[in-house]
């Protein structure tokens, strides 16, 4: 029997018995705003406090409209997940669509791009927490906030074991905090910000790297803050823990991106506008943490703390909910024999499955000791691009009465990626 075939045969909610006799279901204990918040958990991160000083290094004052391109582009494929996790509310995401909805190589492709995309987007969250922890206690020896990465991840990565409603208290908290952090920060730099726009949006498809064609860069950026908006994910890949799936996801993906976007919109500009692209491109360059080092040359220097906080914050909740969807996108191919089926194990007390949680976590580990933010930041990009066009084509095969939005909006999602 293929695996496409076996798939067809076990339940809608993904339960099966395993050899050991253990049952893999996972409990449904997530509502609406425990959604929103590990999407924002997802999404205010690593994309804000670092890949926003990259991209304008490629882009320019540019960024801000790729920002808001990326956004559409995150929308339309926003949509495309919220349906299909509405129609199919199990662990896997596009892994699992690919199957039910494409076919199995299709639906391979798509578990093995999540996992090194965003595997490598979880060591550029811990090697990002790293660093602004780093600059908050003066420790520059790159061994050392290498080794700080690895200690956050094992840390994280313990507390999930124990289950999804105490990571999902503990995302609450991390997310409240790091949009406090950001508001300050967007508030003490704007009017600085509205005074300097003339003389630091023009030009303004100009890239800081000269080497770069503006169009190219602007391209580029646009895909490297896709990949920051793409936490929605997170909601579709934990659908079999939230509750009333069909009506809960779609309405948390954009409620998610909405309050994202807006939020991006506002650091971009605040951010170019306040100290020129160039100043806010180098500063991602020397430190994984801009926004702070840009409220030191503001003489900003309480909000330097509180911007140090909210990006410590917001790593944290990036690299705890990428390690939840990571393990049960893993989760879901151990269930498929895709991934060895020792992983497919659901802890009965906690509902956890521990052995794919563990199994993400070395994943991880590895990428952290490559050490360098562009690197991991850029191979996540090109991946997730494969992962979120798969995403697509299986919305575009969902049957006529299980869309949830008109298929123009897939065929928008696909060919935007």
């Amino acid at each position: 029997m293929t695996n496409a075939q076996s798939a067809a045969d076990q339940p809608e909610n993904g339960r099966k018995v395993a050899e050991t006799g253990e049952l893999h279901e996972l409990k449904r204990v997530v509502g609406l705003w425990g959604a929103v918040m590990m999407g924002l958990g997802s999404i205010l991160g690593t994309g804000v406090f670092v890949s926003l000083a990259i991209a304008t290094g490629v882009a320019g004052p540019a960024v801000v409209w790729a920002i808001a391109a990326a956004a559409l582009v995150a929308i339309c494929n926003g949509l495309s997940s919220a349906q299909l996790a509405a129609a199919y509310p199990v662990s896997g995401g596009t892994y699992e669509y690919g199957y039910r909805l494409l076919n199995p190589s299709l639906g391979f492709t798509a578990g093995w791009m999540f996992l090194c995309a965003k595997s490598a987007s979880a060591a550029t969250a811990a090697l990002g927490f790293a660093g602004a922890l780093g600059q908050v206690l003066s420790i520059t020896e790159p061994w050392t906030r290498t080794l700080m990465a690895e200690v956050m991840v094992l840390v994280l990565t313990i507390l999930i074991v124990g289950g999804i409603r105490r990571s999902n208290y503990t995302n609450m908290c991390i997310v409240i905090v790091t949009i406090v952090a950001l508001l300050v920060f967007v508030f003490s730099g704007l009017t600085t910000a509205w005074h300097q726009r003339a003389a630091s949006f023009v030009p303004l498809f100009q890239p800081v790297d000269e080497d770069i064609l503006p169009w190219t860069g602007f391209l580029q950026s646009i895909a490297l803050m896709f990949v920051a908006f793409t936490g929605y994910g997170r909601i579709a890949t934990l659908a079999e823990e939230v509750r009333q799936p069909r009506r809960t996801i779609p309405i948390a993906v954009i409620v998610t991106l909405l309050i994202s976007m807006a939020l991006y919109i506002m650091v971009g500009f605040v951010a170019i506008g306040a100290v020129g692209a160039t100043d806010f491109a180098g500063a991602g360059i020397g430190d994984v943490a801009p926004l702070q080092v840009i409220s030191d040359k503001l003489g900003l220097h309480v909000v330097s703390v509180v911007v140090a906080v909210g990006a410590i914050t917001a790593m944290l909740g990036v690299s705890l909910n990428l390690i939840l969807g990571l393990s049960r996108v893993a989760l879901a191919m151990a269930r498929r024999r895709d991934v060895p089926g020792y992983f497919a194990r659901v802890r009965a007390k906690s509902g956890s499955p521990d052995r794919a949680i563990w199994l993400v976590a070395i994943l991880i580990f590895g990428l952290i000791l490559i050490g360098d933010v562009k690197v991991t930041w850029s191979f996540s990009a090109f991946t997730v691009l494969i992962y979120y066009a798969i995403t697509n084509l299986a919305a575009i095969r969902l049957p006529k009465h299980q869309r949830l939005y008109p298929v123009v909006i897939a065929w928008l999602g696909l060919a935007s990626c």
